[in-house]
């Protein structure tokens, strides 16, 4: 179970670094993606690179707590941030957006986090070997 969740870690790491990357690079092209009926234009594409620096943070963090081996705090902290993909969810359906990407993109990625965190927060520590 432990190499599983290492896994969906990594993988949950790799993809918020994808998406962070493509709200920088191109924000208004990847802005359609996100479900919503309509975005900021011109100087308000600003707002969409937050999201992209949101993103990478979070990625970072993710692959810091990983490295050094903080699974159980890795677990706390990947709880906490099932909230983004939730709010952004209930963004999108509260402002008349996609409710197919609502809940198939941003629903199924808070899933996914809290999987994770809870696998993680019930893994039980290696004994040493001797």
């Amino acid at each position: 179970m432990k190499r599983f969740t290492t896994v969906l870690s990594v993988l949950s790491g790799l993809f918020l670094l994808y998406i962070g990357l493509l709200y920088l690079l191109d924000p208004q092209a990847s802005a359609a993606g996100f479900g919503l009926p309509s975005w900021p234009e011109h100087e308000g594409t600003g707002f969409l690179t937050v999201k992209g620096g949101r993103d990478i943070s979070i990625c970072l963090g993710v692959f810091a707590l990983l490295l050094t081996g903080h699974r159980k705090a890795l677990g706390w902290v990947l709880l906490g941030l099932a909230f983004a993909p939730l709010t952004d969810m209930l963004t999108v359906l509260g402002n008349h957006g996609s409710a197919a990407t609502a809940y198939g993109v941003h629903g199924l990625a808070a899933a996914m986090v809290v999987l994770n965190a809870v696998l993680l927060l019930r893994e039980r520590p290696t004994p040493p070997v001797a």
